[in-house]
């Protein structure tokens, strides 16, 4: 008989934060090297063609991959999904030691195809498993830790490359460290419990029913591109990361090697500091009423947005792609530029936590969520795509800076409708699921996961119970 499982690590913000550490682990170390500006190789052209590999295999996966994560089960989902990112940063390292330039193209493709997994089954449980009234906070520390391993990632590459003062490839050590770090990520996801082994605080259940079929999820797949509020979120979702391409250019192309890597500290910081504000004291910590939290949390992304993009316009009107000497971290013009640099990635963890927030207040469903977060993930990929293509071409920084701008400004008024329509709780069109004797004030996961699944007992959802989610293993 297996030994029961502490009410604490079957709780939904322990399982957020083990998906952080998986995301930690992968995801952040591929963004730390990203961040170096071509993944560190001097041939950024090659990268900026991976790139759009990559992205084009992520949109187009990504249409699917929710229906995967549900056939699957989150767990085994994210962990073929994290395999990806140590085979792309394994063939940044084979190119600079072997010149093989259709490997990290390979690769690209690989990456793109498992990252929308991955992304998906981390919608799924972030969205899905948290209270409606913790979804921001949820969304926020899985940010802060996912984030964390861009800036750890930035740091080791600083402390190994700094004595040379400048960083025109990755070291060895650097790649090899990345990819050690990464394969341990790939090993985490088996902390992931499965979803019908999870106990809200309030007693309520993770329901784990039969699986999905192909034919439901390609149904249901053709529900979410009829629905009018994720049609009216696509500007939103094709804005999320455009910029990234033109950051990532604009990090090569303006500041030497180390400076770069001290970019990524500043970056990761941004991001993780942006996703706890607007997570923890805007989304969910207002004493509103949830669309009025949503208003309030578009407002404060939109200004933030504004201020930040109108200070980067300034700087980027002064220079173009003309070759010039790069800056310096001592410099005393750094200061302003990493100072933005913070601040442009603080402002993107914020307008993706609208985002997901959104999404997670249209429904509680787990198998919704999985395809909301898979449509997500792949329209947002469909722009990363454009944007490095467009870098790829060499366009001028100030037309980059507008497009990337641009976009996002155009999707706050339609994300202000969908905000608009969203109901103050889900929970009276669910089912509510509880465990036999569990006390909604208790930890209440003293049983297995097998004696939870024979005491369930289901009620009809009253105008004051608790929520259900149902998903597969």
């Amino acid at each position: 008989m297996p030994l029961p499982l502490p009410a604490w690590y079957r709780s939904p913000m322990t399982q957020v934060v083990l998906v952080g550490i998986t995301c930690f682990a992968t995801v952040g170390m591929f963004s730390a090297v990203s961040n170096f500006g071509g993944g560190g190789l001097p041939d950024t052209a090659l990268v900026d063609t991976a790139n759009g590999v990559l992205y084009g295999m992520f949109a187009l996966t990504g249409l699917v991959s929710g229906g995967i994560n549900n056939l699957l089960g989150p767990r085994l989902t994210l962990s073929i999904g994290s395999l990806g990112y140590s085979l792309y940063i394994g063939s940044l390292w084979c190119f600079q030691t072997q010149g093989a330039r259709w490997f990290v193209i390979f690769a690209g493709g690989v990456l793109g195809v498992s990252a929308a997994l991955l992304w998906s089954a981390q919608g799924a449980i972030t969205m899905s498993y948290p209270l409606e009234k913790d979804k921001g906070k949820a969304f926020g520390v899985f940010w802060a830790i996912f984030q964390f391993g861009s800036f750890i990632g930035s740091v080791i590459a600083l402390a190994i490359n700094i004595r040379s003062g400048k960083l025109s490839d990755v070291s060895t050590a650097t790649y090899l460290a990345f990819i050690i770090i990464m394969f341990i990520g790939t090993a985490s996801t088996m902390l992931i419990l499965p979803p019908g082994a999870i106990i809200r605080a309030d007693g309520t259940l993770v329901k784990v029913q039969a699986s999905s079929t192909l034919r439901e999820e390609l149904n249901n797949f053709i529900k979410v591109l009829k629905d009018k509020r994720i049609i009216l979120l696509i500007p939103m979702f094709f804005a999320s990361n455009y910029f990234y391409a033109y950051q990532g250019a604009l990090n090569v192309y303006y500041f030497d090697g180390s400076t770069r890597a001290l970019n990524g500290t500043l970056e990761g910081a941004g991001a993780m500091i942006g996703a706890l504000i607007i997570g923890f004291f805007v989304l969910d910590g207002l004493p509103f009423r949830r669309r009025t939290r949503g208003l309030v949390g578009l407002a404060f992304v939109s200004t933030i947005n504004i201020v930040v993009w109108s200070c980067a316009l300034a700087w980027q009107v002064k220079f173009d792609r003309t070759p010039r000497t790069k800056l310096h971290y001592t410099d005393s013009r750094y200061h302003a530029r990493g100072a933005l640099y913070f601040f442009v990635f603080f402002d993107g963890a914020c307008y993706q936590a609208l985002a997901y927030w959104i999404m997670g207040a249209i429904s509680n469903d787990p198998f919704t969520l999985a395809r909301f977060a898979g449509f997500y993930k792949a329209i947002q990929s469909v722009g990363s795509a454009g944007s490095f293509g467009m870098d790829a071409t060499s366009t001028p920084f100030l037309n980059e800076l507008l497009a990337s701008w641009c976009l996002m400004l155009a999707s706050f008024p339609l994300a202000g409708i969908v905000i608009w329509g969203i109901k103050d709780t889900s929970y009276t069109e669910e089912k509510t699921v509880y465990a036999s004797g569990v006390a909604a004030q208790s930890g209440a996961a003293r049983s297995t996961e097998n004696d939870n699944m024979s005491d369930v007992k289901e009620k009809e959802k009253g105008h004051q119970e608790k929520p259900t989610s149902v998903i597969c293993r």
